[in-house]
């Protein structure tokens, strides 16, 4: 193959990447949204997450300990 026909297969590779990607993006947020408002996952009690992260702070979520995972 010669230079400019990589190069130009390299341009459409990278423009169906690209809007691969959005697609993927905007299916992703929308399936947050989703599950948002049918309230499946209350996403906004995380957002206090990264500031109360220590040991003695309280749980976003209580553990439910009487699932237990079989190995």
């Amino acid at each position: 193959m010669e230079y400019e026909t990589i190069r130009v297969l390299q341009g459409y590779i990278y423009w169906f990447l690209t809007i691969v990607l959005v697609v993927f993006l905007y299916g992703y947020i929308y399936h947050l949204y989703k599950n948002q408002k049918s309230g499946k996952v209350d996403y906004e009690k995380y957002s206090r997450l990264a500031l109360d992260d220590n040991l003695s702070d309280t749980l976003v979520e209580e553990r439910n300990t009487k699932e237990k995972k079989e190995s």
